[in-house]
């Protein structure tokens, strides 16, 4: 082989590496997009939706079972908002039931899809059966909310795309005596929280409008609370005011 030949095997490589990392990237927010699309559907139908329950199949396919209420406590049931078996009642879902069954099942279909994280077995019922929760209607507000759980006074987040696909690295807290930049510190989160907000944070990371509206550059003097470096790959995330 020339040199010249071997020099355009090596470009060729790496355009094929980050078209492919690109590819998968689309791939992810298409998989988000498809499931924001039916959980506002879901929800204009039944307000009180959290959860799709459907039966999933090793050849990626699954059977829709209905729709489930939030859990009243940590030992209570899901209440059942609708069953899609039943067919007995009739319900606004049941317009939408075909379509519910299609795109969460695009939503799931490939194995790398962020959808995945929203997915857990239902404890509640035997057998081959599966909670995916709805996606809040504003991902950026549920932040907020989580946040402030533990942060009461915090105005804005640092967020990394380097840790977990997006994860929240730093709070920046309202200080005391009106001054207008805050140094970040480290999150003090209950696990829980800590893995909400990494699902959150990297579904925003990869779907473009809310990226480009929500996350900005770090001002200059901004330190990485880890010690890490602070790339394009770390951004600041401005909270709303809680509700």
């Amino acid at each position: 082989m020339t040199p010249s030949a071997h020099a355009l095997l090596a470009i060729l490589a790496e355009q094929r590496e980050e078209l492919e990392a690109e590819r998968l990237r689309i791939d992810k927010a298409y998989c988000l997009a498809v499931l924001d699309h039916i959980s506002a559907k879901i929800r204009a139908a039944c307000p009180e939706a959290v959860y799709v329950t459907f039966a999933y199949y090793g050849s990626r396919t699954l059977d829709l079972h209905g729709v489930l209420g939030a859990q009243p406590s940590p030992l209570g049931v899901c209440p059942e908002l609708w069953d899609n078996r039943e067919g007995e009642d009739e319900h606004p879902l049941d317009l939408i039931a075909d379509q519910i069954e299609t795109d969460v099942q695009t939503a799931l279909a490939p194995y790398s899809s962020p959808a995945w994280a929203l997915v857990h077995r239902n404890s509640a019922a035997e057998g081959n059966s599966w909670l995916l929760e709805l996606p809040p209607a504003d991902r950026v507000a549920r932040v907020a909310e989580l946040i402030r759980g533990h942060h009461p006074a915090a105005t804005a987040v640092m967020v990394d795309a380097r840790a977990g696909g997006g994860r929240v690295v730093g709070v920046i807290e309202e200080q005391a005596g009106g001054e207008s930049q805050a140094p970040a510190v480290r999150p003090r989160l209950s696990k829980g929280c800590d893995d909400a907000l990494t699902r959150l944070v990297a579904q925003i990371f990869l779907l473009p409008p809310l990226a480009d509206r929500h996350l900005m550059p770090v001002p200059v003097g901004f330190a990485h609370p880890y010690g890490s470096s602070v790339s394009d790959q770390v951004r600041l995330m401005p909270l709303p005011p809680t509700a």
